[in-house]
Protein backbone atom coordinates (compact mmCIF):
# COMPACT_ATOMS: atom_id res chain seq x y z
CA UNK A 1 0.00 0.00 0.00
CA UNK A 2 2.45 2.51 0.90
CA UNK A 3 4.58 1.39 -2.72
CA UNK A 4 1.81 2.50 -4.59
CA UNK A 5 1.10 5.61 -2.92
CA UNK A 6 4.73 6.46 -3.25
CA UNK A 7 4.27 5.21 -7.03
CA UNK A 8 1.13 7.69 -7.29
CA UNK A 9 2.89 10.33 -5.86
CA UNK A 10 6.54 10.00 -8.34
CA UNK A 11 3.86 10.82 -11.22
CA UNK A 12 2.45 14.03 -10.05
CA UNK A 13 3.13 16.48 -12.62
CA UNK A 14 6.10 18.64 -12.46
CA UNK A 15 5.56 23.12 -11.76
CA UNK A 16 6.55 24.84 -15.08
CA UNK A 17 9.36 26.72 -13.51
CA UNK A 18 11.32 23.56 -12.37
CA UNK A 19 10.68 21.88 -16.02
CA UNK A 20 12.30 25.42 -17.45
CA UNK A 21 15.18 25.49 -15.32
CA UNK A 22 15.77 21.96 -16.25
CA UNK A 23 16.00 23.23 -19.86
CA UNK A 24 18.43 25.96 -18.84
CA UNK A 25 20.23 23.67 -16.98
CA UNK A 26 21.19 21.23 -19.91
CA UNK A 27 22.24 24.62 -22.28
CA UNK A 28 24.32 25.65 -19.38
CA UNK A 29 25.76 22.23 -19.22
CA UNK A 30 26.25 22.25 -23.14
CA UNK A 31 28.15 25.59 -22.91
CA UNK A 32 30.29 24.14 -20.50
CA UNK A 33 31.02 20.62 -22.37
CA UNK A 34 31.71 22.64 -25.41
CA UNK A 35 33.98 25.67 -23.88
CA UNK A 36 36.18 22.79 -22.21
CA UNK A 37 36.44 20.77 -25.27
CA UNK A 38 37.56 23.70 -27.49
CA UNK A 39 40.20 25.10 -24.52
CA UNK A 40 41.88 22.15 -25.72
CA UNK A 41 42.93 23.17 -28.86
CA UNK A 42 43.94 26.48 -27.96
CA UNK A 43 47.31 25.56 -29.03
CA UNK A 44 46.71 24.30 -32.54
CA UNK A 45 45.82 26.32 -35.84
CA UNK A 46 42.77 28.56 -35.18
CA UNK A 47 39.90 26.90 -37.09
CA UNK A 48 41.30 23.13 -36.60
CA UNK A 49 37.44 22.58 -35.72
CA UNK A 50 35.61 24.62 -37.74
CA UNK A 51 35.18 22.21 -40.92
CA UNK A 52 33.92 19.40 -38.14
CA UNK A 53 32.36 21.53 -35.63
CA UNK A 54 28.78 20.22 -36.44
CA UNK A 55 29.80 16.37 -36.32
CA UNK A 56 31.92 17.25 -32.83
CA UNK A 57 29.36 18.83 -31.21
CA UNK A 58 26.96 16.32 -32.35
CA UNK A 59 29.26 13.47 -30.82
CA UNK A 60 29.70 15.24 -27.55
CA UNK A 61 25.47 15.51 -27.65
CA UNK A 62 26.02 11.97 -28.52
CA UNK A 63 27.65 10.73 -25.37
CA UNK A 64 25.74 13.28 -23.10
CA UNK A 65 22.34 11.12 -24.15
CA UNK A 66 24.22 7.83 -23.94
CA UNK A 67 24.57 8.93 -19.95
CA UNK A 68 21.55 10.72 -19.30
CA UNK A 69 18.20 10.01 -21.05
CA UNK A 70 19.06 6.18 -22.26
CA UNK A 71 20.77 5.37 -18.90
CA UNK A 72 18.78 7.54 -16.42
CA UNK A 73 16.00 9.05 -18.19
CA UNK A 74 16.50 12.30 -17.22
CA UNK A 75 18.60 14.71 -18.06
CA UNK A 76 21.40 16.66 -16.07
CA UNK A 77 19.34 19.06 -15.44
CA UNK A 78 16.57 16.99 -14.61
CA UNK A 79 18.68 15.06 -12.21
CA UNK A 80 19.46 18.47 -10.19
CA UNK A 81 16.31 19.18 -9.59
CA UNK A 82 14.52 15.20 -8.64
CA UNK A 83 12.92 15.45 -12.02
CA UNK A 84 13.13 12.56 -14.65
CA UNK A 85 10.98 11.65 -17.82
CA UNK A 86 7.67 9.17 -18.07
CA UNK A 87 6.49 7.35 -21.01
CA UNK A 88 2.91 9.44 -21.13
CA UNK A 89 1.57 7.03 -23.88
CA UNK A 90 1.30 4.12 -21.21
CA UNK A 91 -1.98 3.68 -19.09
CA UNK A 92 -0.72 1.98 -16.57
CA UNK A 93 -0.96 4.68 -13.66
CA UNK A 94 2.18 3.44 -12.26
CA UNK A 95 5.94 5.30 -13.48
CA UNK A 96 6.54 3.84 -16.63
CA UNK A 97 10.29 4.61 -18.10
CA UNK A 98 10.89 5.35 -21.40
CA UNK A 99 10.96 2.76 -24.27
CA UNK A 100 13.86 2.25 -26.61
CA UNK A 101 11.88 4.05 -29.55
CA UNK A 102 10.98 6.90 -27.30
CA UNK A 103 15.10 7.32 -26.91
CA UNK A 104 15.92 6.57 -30.27
CA UNK A 105 13.74 8.90 -31.60
CA UNK A 106 14.93 11.97 -28.42
CA UNK A 107 18.27 11.16 -30.17
CA UNK A 108 17.04 12.03 -33.56
CA UNK A 109 15.40 14.66 -32.67
CA UNK A 110 17.43 16.78 -30.50
CA UNK A 111 20.97 15.91 -31.76
CA UNK A 112 19.92 14.76 -35.31
CA UNK A 113 17.71 17.83 -35.67
CA UNK A 114 20.49 20.48 -34.75
CA UNK A 115 23.36 19.04 -36.84
CA UNK A 116 20.82 19.01 -39.86
CA UNK A 117 20.45 22.55 -39.34
CA UNK A 118 24.49 23.45 -38.69
CA UNK A 119 24.85 21.07 -41.90
CA UNK A 120 22.58 22.47 -44.10
CA UNK A 121 23.49 26.20 -43.10
CA UNK A 122 27.47 25.41 -44.22
CA UNK A 123 26.35 23.31 -47.24
CA UNK A 124 24.13 25.71 -48.83
CA UNK A 125 25.74 29.69 -47.75
CA UNK A 126 28.11 29.82 -50.60
CA UNK A 127 26.68 28.07 -53.20
CA UNK A 128 24.46 29.89 -55.63
CA UNK A 129 22.74 27.78 -58.14
CA UNK A 130 19.10 27.61 -58.97
CA UNK A 131 18.41 23.97 -57.59
CA UNK A 132 20.42 24.53 -54.55
CA UNK A 133 18.67 27.45 -53.84
CA UNK A 134 15.69 26.17 -54.43
CA UNK A 135 16.25 23.33 -51.73
CA UNK A 136 17.62 25.98 -49.13
CA UNK A 137 14.53 27.97 -49.44
CA UNK A 138 12.12 24.98 -48.43
CA UNK A 139 14.89 23.87 -45.99
CA UNK A 140 14.33 27.74 -44.24
CA UNK A 141 10.92 27.61 -44.88
CA UNK A 142 10.47 24.07 -42.94
CA UNK A 143 13.09 25.41 -40.01
CA UNK A 144 10.77 28.46 -39.64
CA UNK A 145 7.40 26.01 -39.30
CA UNK A 146 9.19 24.54 -36.84
CA UNK A 147 10.20 26.69 -34.66
CA UNK A 148 6.11 28.39 -35.18
CA UNK A 149 4.89 24.93 -33.90
CA UNK A 150 7.81 25.41 -31.06
CA UNK A 151 6.18 28.49 -29.56
CA UNK A 152 2.39 27.00 -30.15
CA UNK A 153 3.86 24.39 -27.76
CA UNK A 154 5.60 26.71 -25.13
CA UNK A 155 2.02 28.61 -25.20
CA UNK A 156 0.04 25.45 -24.20
CA UNK A 157 2.71 24.43 -21.89
CA UNK A 158 2.53 27.66 -20.38
CA UNK A 159 -1.05 27.11 -19.79
CA UNK A 160 -1.13 23.38 -19.29
CA UNK A 161 2.11 22.67 -17.67
CA UNK A 162 2.92 19.46 -19.40
CA UNK A 163 5.67 18.78 -22.67
CA UNK A 164 7.63 21.72 -22.01
CA UNK A 165 9.50 21.15 -25.93
CA UNK A 166 7.63 19.84 -28.74
CA UNK A 167 10.05 16.60 -29.22
CA UNK A 168 8.25 15.90 -25.74
CA UNK A 169 4.46 16.34 -26.96
CA UNK A 170 5.58 15.03 -30.03
CA UNK A 171 7.08 11.71 -28.38
CA UNK A 172 4.73 11.76 -25.75
CA UNK A 173 6.94 11.98 -22.72
CA UNK A 174 6.26 13.60 -19.54
CA UNK A 175 8.33 15.03 -16.52
CA UNK A 176 7.63 14.11 -13.22
CA UNK A 177 9.53 14.36 -9.72
CA UNK A 178 11.75 10.93 -8.95
CA UNK A 179 10.05 10.52 -5.43
CA UNK A 180 7.54 12.38 -3.46
CA UNK A 181 8.27 16.46 -2.64
CA UNK A 182 8.94 16.83 0.96
CA UNK A 183 8.36 20.46 2.78
CA UNK A 184 11.35 22.58 2.58
CA UNK A 185 12.97 24.06 5.88
CA UNK A 186 14.14 27.26 4.71
CA UNK A 187 16.13 29.55 6.65
CA UNK A 188 16.55 33.16 6.27
CA UNK A 189 19.49 34.00 8.37
CA UNK A 190 21.84 33.39 5.49
CA UNK A 191 19.56 35.36 3.11
CA UNK A 192 19.34 38.18 5.87
CA UNK A 193 23.35 38.32 5.86
CA UNK A 194 23.26 38.34 2.20
CA UNK A 195 21.09 40.94 1.86
CA UNK A 196 22.55 43.18 4.06
CA UNK A 197 25.78 43.24 2.42
CA UNK A 198 24.22 43.58 -0.68
CA UNK A 199 22.79 46.94 0.79
CA UNK A 200 26.11 47.55 2.38
CA UNK A 201 28.19 47.34 -0.79
CA UNK A 202 25.60 49.55 -3.18
CA UNK A 203 25.90 52.20 -0.75
CA UNK A 204 29.78 52.03 -0.61
CA UNK A 205 29.54 52.07 -4.51
CA UNK A 206 27.52 55.34 -4.36
CA UNK A 207 29.67 56.90 -1.45
CA UNK A 208 33.14 56.29 -2.57
CA UNK A 209 32.69 58.61 -5.84
CA UNK A 210 31.98 61.63 -3.48
CA UNK A 211 35.22 61.29 -1.36
CA UNK A 212 38.10 63.01 -2.89
CA UNK A 213 40.54 60.46 -2.04
CA UNK A 214 43.92 62.25 -2.49
CA UNK A 215 43.06 65.20 -0.60
CA UNK A 216 42.41 62.84 2.24
CA UNK A 217 45.63 60.99 2.07
CA UNK A 218 47.70 64.93 2.22
CA UNK A 219 45.48 65.53 4.93
CA UNK A 220 46.24 62.05 6.46
CA UNK A 221 50.09 62.99 5.61
CA UNK A 222 49.73 66.66 7.50
CA UNK A 223 48.71 64.85 10.46
CA UNK A 224 50.79 62.17 10.64
CA UNK A 225 54.03 64.29 9.60
CA UNK A 226 53.61 67.86 10.94
CA UNK A 227 56.35 70.11 10.18
CA UNK A 228 57.10 73.48 12.18
CA UNK A 229 57.73 76.75 10.52
CA UNK A 230 61.38 77.06 9.89
CA UNK A 231 63.25 80.19 9.23
CA UNK A 232 63.35 81.73 6.35
CA UNK A 233 67.69 81.08 5.83
CA UNK A 234 69.58 80.42 2.94
CA UNK A 235 70.45 76.89 4.11
CA UNK A 236 67.07 76.02 5.15
CA UNK A 237 65.45 77.12 1.83
CA UNK A 238 67.88 75.51 -0.11
CA UNK A 239 67.13 72.18 2.15
CA UNK A 240 63.01 72.69 0.93
CA UNK A 241 63.67 73.07 -2.28
CA UNK A 242 65.56 70.19 -3.09
CA UNK A 243 62.20 68.13 -2.81
CA UNK A 244 59.22 67.80 -3.86
CA UNK A 245 56.33 68.11 -1.41
CA UNK A 246 54.12 65.66 -3.53
CA UNK A 247 56.10 63.00 -5.07
CA UNK A 248 59.32 63.05 -2.67
CA UNK A 249 61.39 63.42 -5.13
CA UNK A 250 63.40 66.58 -7.12
CA UNK A 251 61.23 69.22 -8.08
CA UNK A 252 60.91 69.52 -11.92
CA UNK A 253 59.76 72.89 -13.18
CA UNK A 254 59.61 73.78 -9.33
CA UNK A 255 56.51 76.13 -8.80
CA UNK A 256 54.96 77.22 -5.56
CA UNK A 257 51.53 78.23 -4.66
CA UNK A 258 52.11 80.85 -2.04
CA UNK A 259 53.84 79.05 0.75
CA UNK A 260 57.23 78.15 1.46
CA UNK A 261 57.44 74.63 -0.06
CA UNK A 262 57.96 74.01 -3.75
CA UNK A 263 56.12 71.67 -6.34
CA UNK A 264 56.85 69.99 -9.54
CA UNK A 265 54.63 71.58 -12.17
CA UNK A 266 53.17 68.52 -13.28
CA UNK A 267 52.11 67.59 -9.56
CA UNK A 268 50.24 70.86 -7.96
CA UNK A 269 48.76 71.25 -11.78
CA UNK A 270 47.29 67.75 -11.85
CA UNK A 271 46.35 67.66 -8.00
CA UNK A 272 44.91 71.58 -8.74
CA UNK A 273 43.26 70.68 -11.56
CA UNK A 274 41.25 67.56 -9.82
CA UNK A 275 40.81 69.42 -6.77
CA UNK A 276 39.71 73.26 -6.81
CA UNK A 277 40.44 73.42 -2.84
CA UNK A 278 43.95 71.76 -2.69
CA UNK A 279 45.94 72.76 0.14
CA UNK A 280 49.58 72.33 0.71
CA UNK A 281 50.37 68.68 2.53
CA UNK A 282 52.83 70.24 4.59
CA UNK A 283 51.58 73.28 6.05
CA UNK A 284 48.16 73.51 4.68
CA UNK A 285 47.92 76.80 2.90
CA UNK A 286 45.65 77.04 0.29
CA UNK A 287 46.61 77.91 -3.56
CA UNK A 288 46.51 81.77 -3.91
CA UNK A 289 48.33 81.93 -7.60
CA UNK A 290 50.58 79.14 -9.21
CA UNK A 291 54.08 81.51 -9.95
CA UNK A 292 57.49 79.34 -10.88
CA UNK A 293 60.28 79.28 -8.39
CA UNK A 294 62.24 83.02 -8.32
CA UNK A 295 64.43 81.79 -5.80
CA UNK A 296 67.88 81.24 -7.40
CA UNK A 297 70.08 78.14 -5.48
CA UNK A 298 73.08 77.00 -7.48
CA UNK A 299 73.35 73.07 -8.62
CA UNK A 300 76.66 73.37 -6.33
CA UNK A 301 74.94 74.09 -2.65
CA UNK A 302 71.87 71.75 -2.88
CA UNK A 303 73.80 68.71 -3.38
CA UNK A 304 75.66 69.82 -0.47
Amino acid sequence: MASSIGNEKSVNPVLRISQLDALELNKALEQLVWSQFTSCFHGFKPGVLAHIEPEVKAFLWLLLWRFTIYSKNATVGQAILNIQYKNNLSQAEKYQPLSKHQKLWYLIFTVGGRWLEERCYDLFSNRQLQSISKIKHYINFGAGLLKLCGLVNFLIFLQKGTFATLTERILGIRSVFCKPQSVRQVGFEYMNRELLWHGFAEFLIYLLPLINVQKLKLKICSWCFPIANLPNSDKTLATQYKVCSLCGEWPTMPHTIGCSHVFCYYCIKSNYLFDMYFTCPKCGSEVHSLQPLKYKIEMTELHV
